[in-house]
């Protein structure tokens, strides 16, 4: 079945869906850079099965430098020693919030002696943006294209 087309039947508000995505790349890049952005959006899309911004984050993380080993690893970042501390921390939050588990004290002690508080606000508005496109996005099923 053939659903709606989100960006022409609603372009205004798309357009401020995507304008904030340029605002969050802007202060991601100051805040923590664009492989963590990269790994969360993928992390946020796998837990909400997302195939079509799995599809779009897995190419643009590429694109960002990203080895094929993390990108593949991400789904059991846990147990994988290759990522950072940082990216850890973030990974950690982006499952929390996109689950809508609790953010304890002790956590965000942790998160705020890795991150700045700053960087915090940036890396939770960045996560909420995610979470809000593989909703719509899970909602009107765009075509999924793997670029390889």
């Amino acid at each position: 079945m053939k659903r709606g087309d989100y960006y022409n039947l609603q372009p205004a508000l798309i357009k401020h869906l995507v304008e904030q995505e340029q605002l969050i790349k802007k202060a991601v890049e100051t805040s923590f850079g664009l492989t963590i952005w990269e790994l969360i959006k993928l992390r946020v899309s796998q837990i909400n099965q997302c195939a079509f911004c799995i599809a779009m984050h897995t190419k643009q993380a590429r694109e960002y430098g990203e080895t094929t080993n993390r990108i593949i690893g991400l789904s059991a970042w846990q147990d994988m020693p290759i990522y950072t501390k940082q990216e850890r921390m973030a990974l950690k939050l982006c499952e929390k919030l996109t689950l809508a588990q609790p953010i304890d004290d002790t956590f965000y002690q942790s998160l705020s002696d890795t991150f700045s508080e700053q960087g915090l606000v940036t890396l939770t508005i960045a996560i909420n943006a995610i979470n809000s496109w593989n909703r719509i996005v899970k909602m009107f099923k765009p075509d999924v294209e793997f670029n390889e």
